[in-house]
């Protein structure tokens, strides 16, 4: 199906591409079909990718892992939040952080306290509020993700 999106055009994105998230990202819940994108020019895995929506061209979400901004990152979620997504291991699991960047990429900020959680096998997301007092939800990431951009010859 040939999908618009707002950083890459118009691309031909296969049925098996598309992530649903029934309950939707929390402040666009409306929205329910996503994929992600990523610069095919970086080397290895893309540190930043984009969660675009498939219902609304105008909706994408910078996500990156959170071990780039955390490496110790291991958030406590009641398991009962992850049943929609039935059977998660370790071989399906993903898990990604929202980022927010503002004019001054130097004040990127990462939530952790938010990730999106989404089972590979069967392609379905959620979001949900992680239990940690410790995980802020405008963390600063700029120099974390700086690190590893240039571990990975990106930068």
């Amino acid at each position: 199906m040939l999908v618009k999106t707002k950083y890459f055009g118009e691309i031909d994105l296969s049925e098996d591409k598309i992530i649903t998230f029934d309950n939707g990202i929390m402040g666009f819940e409306k929205y329910k079909r996503y994929t992600l994108l990523f610069d095919e020019e970086e080397k290895e895995e893309a540190v930043i990718m984009w969660l675009q929506s498939l219902d609304e061209e105008a909706l994408a979400l910078p996500v990156i892992n959170p071990l780039y901004v955390d490496e110790n990152y291991n958030p406590q979620v009641d398991d009962e939040l992850l049943a929609p997504l039935e059977k998660l291991t370790e071989e399906n699991l993903c898990v990604l952080i929202t980022l927010t960047v503002p004019s001054d990429p130097k004040e990127m900020t990462a939530n952790l306290k938010a990730p999106l959680i989404i089972n590979s096998d069967i392609r379905k997301g959620c979001q949900l509020i992680v239990e940690n007092k410790e995980y802020e939800i405008r963390y600063k990431a700029f120099e974390a993700i700086r690190r590893i951009r240039q571990m990975k010859g990106g930068e």
